[in-house]
C-alpha cells in the first residue's frame, strides 16, 4: 500500500490539459483560462470625475462662471480658462485645462455662477486615465477559474470572448451484479446505486462533463465492453470491483484491453482498495464500491485530476486547524478520513466532533458531515480539545 500523497502524485503525473476552446463571455464562469487575458483598451480611457460636481482649476478660489455642463458620455469640447468651471457628474470626461473636481456640495450656486466654499486640492476627485489598467496590460493569467470578479474585468477589458480549456470527459461505470438504477427493480439481494450519480454530480461541480456508462455485470466480457463506452473522453473512472475478492473483476477485465496498472491500494480509510492505471492513452481511476469510499476517494483524487485537465496544478484538497469535540483512539498504519460535524466554540474555535461510527456504507452520514478529520498513520490516541486538521466538504461535494 502505497501513502494518500504518493497515490496523488502518481494520478497527477501524467495528466495534461485539455485544449483551448472559445466560449462567450457569458459561459466563461467557472472555466479556467487557456492563455492570459490581456486589456485591449485603457480603462478608463479618459481623465473622469469621481463625484457629482464641477471641473475647475485648483488655484482658482472664489466665484466662478459655469460656462458648460459634461454628463457622462457626453464630454465637454472646450478649453477651460480661468476663474471658468463645468458641471460634471460621477464619470463624467474632465475637460481640458481642469486639474481638480470640486463636489457640488462644496459650492453654492445662483445662476451661472458658482462659489467655493472650501479650497479644492489639485487632482482632486478625478479618476485618471489607465488608473485601472491601459491597454496591453495583462489582467488575468492563464491557468486561473475565473470567478465572477474576473467575469467583470474580462468585460470592461472588451472581451466578449475569452479562450478557456475544454471541460474534461469523464467516463463513469458502476459495476455489480447487486446493483440497479434508481427506480428500476432491485435484484435479490440488491441494492441501488448510488456511485455512479454521485461522482457524476461531483464531476460536473468540479468542472467536468460526465458520462455515465451503463452499469456492468460482474463479469468479465460484460466489463470490457461497457468501457468501450469511454472512447474520447479524457479519464475513465470505475466504481466498484476494485478490490481483491472473487468479483472484483475490473483489473482483469481490461487487462486484455490493453490496461497497466501504476499502483492498487492506497494506506488510507476509507478507500484502500483504489486502483490507477492506463487503459491505452486513458487514464483510469479505479474507486471502492463502498459509496463513502467512493466519494472521499473522489474528492482526495478525482478532484484533483480534473483541475489538472483543466490547466490547474491540482492541489490536494485545502486543509483547516480545529479541535477535537470527542476522543479518538490511536490509528493504525493507514490515514483516516473521519466523516465530522463542525461548531464554532466560545474562543471561536472550529470543534470537529466525529460521528461514533464510521462505517464506510453509511452515505447519510457522509453527506450530514461537515468536514473529514484527517488522522496520519500511526497517530496517537487524542483527547477532546486535541488539535486535528480537518478538510471542509463545503464545496468539495
Amino acid at each position: 500500500m502505497i501513502p494518500v500523497e504518493e497515490a496523488r502524485a502518481r494520478i497527477l503525473a501524467p495528466l495534461r490539459p485539455t485544449q483551448a476552446e472559445i466560449v462567450p463571455l457569458a459561459a466563461c464562469l467557472g472555466r479556467v483560462t487557456a492563455s492570459p487575458i490581456l486589456a485591449r483598451l485603457t480603462q478608463p480611457p479618459a481623465d473622469v470625475s469621481s463625484m457629482d460636481g464641477y471641473a475647475v482649476r485648483a488655484s482658482d478660489t472664489g466665484d466662478l462662471t459655469v460656462v458648460g455642463e459634461a454628463p457622462a458620455g457626453h464630454p465637454w469640447e472646450g478649453i477651460l480658462e480661468a476663474r471658468q468651471a463645468v458641471r460634471l457628474f460621477t464619470g463624467s470626461v474632465v475637460p481640458a485645462g481642469a486639474n481638480a473636481v470640486v463636489i457640488q456640495e462644496n459650492v453654492t450656486r445662483e445662476g451661472d455662477t458658482i462659489t467655493l466654499t472650501r479650497a479644492v486640492a489639485h487632482g482632486a476627485n478625478i479618476r485618471s486615465a489607465g488608473q485601472d489598467f491601459a491597454k496591453g496590460d495583462g489582467l488575468v493569467p492563464a491557468g486561473r477559474r475565473i470567478t465572477p470578479r474576473d467575469v467583470g474585468l474580462i468585460a470592461a477589458a472588451n472581451h466578449p470572448w475569452v479562450s478557456v480549456h475544454r471541460r474534461p470527459r469523464v467516463a463513469i461505470l458502476a459495476t455489480g451484479d447487486e446493483i440497479a438504477l434508481p427506480g428500476d427493480p432491485i435484484p435479490q439481494g440488491g441494492i441501488v446505486s448510488s456511485n455512479a450519480h454521485a461522482l457524476a454530480a461531483f464531476v460536473q461541480r468540479a468542472g467536468g462533463e460526465a458520462l455515465v456508462l451503463p452499469i456492468a455485470p460482474d463479469d468479465r466480457a460484460a466489463i470490457a465492453a461497457a468501457a468501450q463506452g469511454s472512447a474520447g473522453c479524457d479519464l475513465l473512472i470505475t466504481t466498484g470491483g476494485a478490490s481483491v475478492g472473487d468479483h472484483d473483476l475490473v483489473a482483469s477485465a481490461l487487462a486484455n484491453a490493453g490496461l497497466v496498472l501504476d499502483f492498487w491500494t492506497i494506506a488510507m480509510r476509507p478507500g484502500k482498495p483504489l486502483m490507477h492505471g492506463h487503459l491505452g492513452p486513458l487514464p483510469l481511476i479505479g474507486l471502492p464500491g463502498n459509496p463513502v469510499s467512493t466519494l472521499v476517494c473522489a474528492i482526495l483524487f478525482v478532484g484533483p485530476a480534473l483541475a489538472r485537465l483543466q490547466g490547474l496544478p491540482g492541489d490536494a484538497p485545502r486543509t483547516t486547524a480545529a479541535i477535537l469535540g470527542a476522543d479518538l483512539a490511536g490509528n493504525d498504519h493507514r490515514a483516516d478520513h473521519l466523516r465530522a460535524t463542525l461548531a464554532t466554540d466560545a474562543s471561536g474555535r472550529l470543534v470537529a466532533t466525529p460521528f461514533p461510527r464510521q462505517d464506510s456504507g453509511m452515505l447519510r452520514a457522509l453527506a450530514h458531515a461537515d468536514a473529514l478529520i484527517l488522522r496520519p498513520p500511526h497517530a496517537s490516541a487524542a483527547k477532546i480539545g486535541d488539535p486535528v486538521e480537518i478538510l471542509q466538504l463545503d464545496g468539495l461535494g
